[in-house]
Order: C-alpha cells, then sequence, then structure tokens
C-alpha cells in the first residue's frame, strides 16, 4: 500500500473519530423549547392564612442542562406569571423556582425566613418539540 493511501485511510479513520466523539449535550443551539407559568399564594406572616394568590410577575425561573448541578441559564416571568426557555436541544432538563418554606416559622421577617426549590424534570426527545409544563405553584 503506498503512503498516499495510508495517510489517507489514516486521515479518514482520525475524522471518523472526531465526529463521532462530537455528540451534542443538551443546552442551547436546538429547536424545542420549555414553558411555563408560575402562581403565588401570598400567606402571612405567620403562613397560617393566604392573603392573596396570583400569578408571578417577574420571578426568576431556572434551568439546568443535563445532570449539571448549578443553573446554565434563567429567565423572568412576564406580567401574567408565563416563562420560556427557547432553542433547546434534545436531552434531560431541570427548571426549579424558589418557594418560601412555609413549614418553617421561627421569628420570620423579610430578611430571616427560608426558602427551597421546587424543581420539575424535562426531558425533550425530538427536534421542534413544544413542552409545556403544569402551574408551578410557589409560597410567599
Amino acid at each position: 500500500m503506498s503512503n498516499f493511501f495510508k495517510n489517507v485511510f489514516a486521515f479518514s479513520v482520525l475524522a471518523l473519530i472526531v465526529l463521532a466523539s462530537c455528540s451534542k449535550e443538551e443546552g442551547e443551539g436546538g429547536t424545542s423549547s420549555i414553558t411555563g407559568k408560575i402562581y403565588v399564594k401570598d400567606y402571612n406572616s405567620e403562613y397560617t392564612a393566604i392573603h392573596h394568590e396570583y400569578y408571578a410577575p417577574d420571578e426568576d425561573v431556572f434551568i439546568m442542562y443535563g445532570d449539571h448541578t448549578y443553573y446554565d441559564d434563567k429567565t423572568s416571568t412576564n406580567y401574567d406569571g408565563t416563562f420560556h426557555f427557547a432553542n433547546l436541544r434534545k436531552g434531560k432538563y431541570t427548571i426549579y423556582v424558589y418557594s418560601d418554606d412555609t413549614t418553617y416559622y421561627t421569628n420570620w421577617s423579610p430578611n430571616n425566613h427560608e426558602v427551597y426549590a421546587i424543581t420539575q424534570e424535562i426531558e425533550i426527545t425530538k427536534n421542534n418539540q413544544h413542552i409545556s409544563l403544569d402551574e408551578i405553584v410557589i409560597a410567599k
């Protein structure tokens, strides 16, 4: 076998290895989206009664791609509590938003309260998929 053919063969094998290892992970760059809506139950200072209920404007909503343990992107809800993450690729995602912990009450004040994350795990399985989540209810 001539050196030319050996070089072409070696280059072809190397190119196949590189292409095979370039699988796209979860994240931006796709054609799918996730939307949802945040609803607030606004409690009194002792968390014993609800004062108001409404769709949450300007609430931070976070998304994690794949098995990441930190948020990859965030958005804020619109005036009607809706949020939208666009241009996502196939894969697994976690959406989360923070809520006050209504089971925790010790010297509550606006600067001294516990919060926790309410999460929803989603999997996008195909291109051009548009997932609409169930309403996420949080406490304030």
